[in-house]
């Protein structure tokens, strides 16, 4: 099975960028759909973006649609969350997850997830 490590986070300024990295280990990365979602302080977990196992087709919350880009490297096992224009609301610890059969938008679509790393946007 699949493990999953996130990198990339830190505190940023608002209207900077951030890339996240998930790095996969232990499986074919190309059999797995990729999701991130995120975990603001004090609220519940919630899908930010998906993309499908080829990359063909991506998925984005309306809250980041048009500023964060999904992509993913197979050839690298590494998946990448693109964030430009970063606001205080996106401030959140964000996961990677990942499912073999499934793309979709409900983290309970996702067997396999990673430890998060956190994103701080001060206001």
């Amino acid at each position: 099975q699949v493990q999953l490590v996130e990198s990339g986070g830190g505190s940023v300024k608002a209207g900077d960028s951030l890339r996240l990295s998930c790095a996969a280990s232990g499986g074919t990365f190309i059999d797995y759909a990729v999701a991130w979602f995120r975990q603001a302080p004090g609220k519940e977990r919630e899908f930010v973006a998906a993309i499908s196992w080829r990359g063909e087709t991506t998925y984005y919350s309306p809250s980041v649609e048009g500023r964060f880009t999904i992509s993913r490297d197979n050839a690298k096992n590494i998946g990448y969350l693109q964030m430009y224009s970063l606001k205080p609301e996106d401030t959140a610890a964000y996961y990677c997850a990942a499912d073999k059969f499934r793309l979709r938008r409900t983290e309970q679509t996702y067997d396999y997830w990673g430890q998060g790393t956190v994103v701080v946007v001060p206001s």
